[in-house]
């Protein structure tokens, strides 16, 4: 077998721990080192003394960072590589032949190198996903928050929404056991709500508990602190991504796609688009589009690859709004496609294909323009026509017969 790189090292790495099998030619050496930063260093000079050409480790929780970042300051190349791309064979599973089977591979060229950003855009990541996080998890009080009043009779969920201003003002009032008569009631709401206040009476009549009460203020503080910790990190984003702010509102363009999305998006994927040969890479590394899974010349599941978990899962909330929008492209073709493959396909072919116009917005450096709803109709009109009318005739009509048809 073709050996690629003469001299490698593939390294087995652990959180306390690190293992490293060198080849030089035919030579073999292995070490054991730990994982403080001062380690690490004497790690990547003895690679470099020795001429190592490439390292490659895999992508093994986060421990594989303070390695990274090492590496990429002192120039020496190395690849993270998928787990599940360099499988041990059964019954030889230690760290000494996880690491040479790792290096093995790596010399013969056997491996593939995982897409890692630089670190500027790596501490965005870090950014935007805890944002987004944070948002997730004030979801899930809302939620906990929901089940709580359901629990106690308290029914003003089904009037108006829980996320309000004026909500937040009754829940206040139900944390601190206040008895409301119709007109207090319209001191704590506020607009359309102050309408649904013979509503809000009997909603608001429940068989609540002195912990439940105590839990609901909890739950609430926790709220608002959560919303003062999305802010703050609003700001920050806002601050760090000044650079980005031309092709945030060239991505913001598009139908379904927000400020907030925007910046997830370009926070994982940079704005970069030459590290990615074409927009087919790009959605097969997010996880958008269809796995290939053929034997024999027959196609078996179709089913997409897990890809970038955050990535993905903003792209399909982006396809999920756009489907609502009107007289655009990517509702008409979440319309086409739900008919024949159901809804959860067509929101991922539309999420594949706004991904699509996203790389092709951030490569050319262009304005995006949307096709219209009509594009399907449009698009290859005469052969539409031709087969129409084959359908037709195959029903029983001809040319001649009356265009109406009877009910």
């Amino acid at each position: 077998m073709e050996v690629v790189y003469r001299c490698c090292c593939g390294l087995d790495v652990h959180k306390k721990s690190i293992v490293a099998c060198l080849f030089k030619g035919r030579d073999k050496e292995v070490r054991e080192i730990g994982t403080t930063t001062a380690e690490i260093r004497q790690l990547t000079d003895w690679l470099l003394n020795a001429g190592c050409q490439m390292v490659g480790m895999e992508s093994t929780g986060a421990y594989w960072k303070p390695l990274y970042n090492i590496f990429e300051i002192n120039g020496l190349d190395a690849m993270v590589v998928n787990a599940a791309h360099m499988k041990a064979l059964p019954g030889r599973k230690t760290d000494v032949k996880d690491s040479e089977w790792i290096a093995d591979l790596l010399r013969h060229g056997l491996l593939k190198a995982s897409f890692i950003p630089n670190r500027e855009q790596r501490e965005l990541r870090e950014i935007a996903r805890y944002r987004k996080s944070l948002t997730e998890e004030r979801s899930r009080e809302w939620n906990r928050l929901h089940k709580i009043l359901e629990g106690a009779n308290i029914k003003i969920t089904a009037v108006i929404d829980i996320n309000t201003v004026s909500s937040k003002n009754l829940l206040n009032a139900i944390a601190a056991d206040k008895d409301l008569n119709r007109d207090e009631l319209l001191n704590l709401v506020q607009g359309s709500v102050r309408r649904k206040v013979d509503q809000l009476l009997p909603a608001m009549d429940g068989i609540i508990t002195p912990l439940q009460r105590k839990l609901i203020r909890h739950i609430v503080d926790h709220i608002d602190d959560m919303t003062n910790r999305i802010a703050d990190m609003d700001r920050l984003i806002q601050e760090y991504m000044s650079e980005y702010e031309s092709a945030i509102e060239r991505i913001s363009q598009m139908p379904g796609i927000g400020r907030r999305s925007a910046e997830i998006i370009l926070a994982e994927i940079g704005k970069d688009m030459n590290r990615f040969p074409t927009a087919a890479h790009l959605c097969s590394w997010a996880g958008v589009c269809p796995g290939n899974h053929e034997s024999a010349g027959k196609r078996y599941s179709g089913k997409s690859t897990k890809g970038n978990k955050a990535l993905k899962s903003t792209l399909i909330q982006c396809a999920q709004a756009a489907g609502h929008t009107k007289n655009t492209f990517f509702s008409a073709q979440l319309q086409r496609i739900a008919i024949r493959r159901g809804k959860k396909r067509a929101t991922l072919a539309v999420a594949h294909s706004m991904l699509i116009a996203i790389y092709h917005v951030l490569k050319f450096n262009t304005e995006f323009r949307d096709l219209g709803s009509d594009y399907y109709d449009t698009y290859n009109r005469e052969q539409k026509i031709k087969g129409h009318l084959k359908r037709l005739q195959a029903l029983g009509w001809s040319p001649g017969d009356s265009a109406t048809v009877s009910a």
